[in-house]
């Protein structure tokens, strides 16, 4: 099984980074590799639920689509996503965001594991790349929704 783990601040609130990376509706907007995604079902809110999803995947000559199921919790400030079926053996994901002093504390945690093992080799080479740029595709799409912490504190002195 392959893992990543990444801590990243960056100068937005933890509410508004919980609410970006839990509109999953928008990914393939943003998210160079996300060609469609098609909410199946959704209980609870948008704050506190569950959002069960299919999203399509293409790299290269490569397509896949697989489901998954998004836990919300923004209370708590988590994301959990477990998987339901596709072409993975195993995925654990879960997104935590943390007030920080520069405004929040993005912690990313991913396993992954593909039945395929040509599949598993092509992101074993690429699992960096990938999440770097996974990464910043989430905080470019903040700067275009929200204004950056920094800029907010300048415009309003204390």
């Amino acid at each position: 099984m392959r893992s990543h783990h990444e801590r990243t601040i960056v100068p937005f609130e933890p509410g508004e980074m919980f609410d970006l990376v839990a509109n999953v509706e928008d990914y393939p907007r943003f998210i160079p590799w996300v060609e469609a995604l098609r909410v199946r079902e959704r209980e609870g809110t948008r704050e506190e639920g569950v959002v069960t999803a299919d999203m399509v995947v293409g790299f290269k000559m490569f397509r896949e689509s697989f489901r998954s199921r998004v836990t919300l919790n923004k209370p708590d400030g988590t994301i959990d996503v477990d998987y339901v079926r596709g072409p993975l053996k195993t995925l654990i994901n879960r997104w935590r965001f943390e007030p920080h002093a520069e405004g929040c504390v993005i912690d990313f945690c991913i396993e992954f594991e593909f039945r395929n093992m040509l599949m598993q080799t092509l992101a074993n080479q690429l699992i960096d790349k990938a999440f770097k740029k996974l990464s910043q595709a989430f905080v470019e799409e903040a700067h275009r929704q929200y204004t950056p912490k920094h800029i907010e504190k300048r415009q309003h002195p204390s």
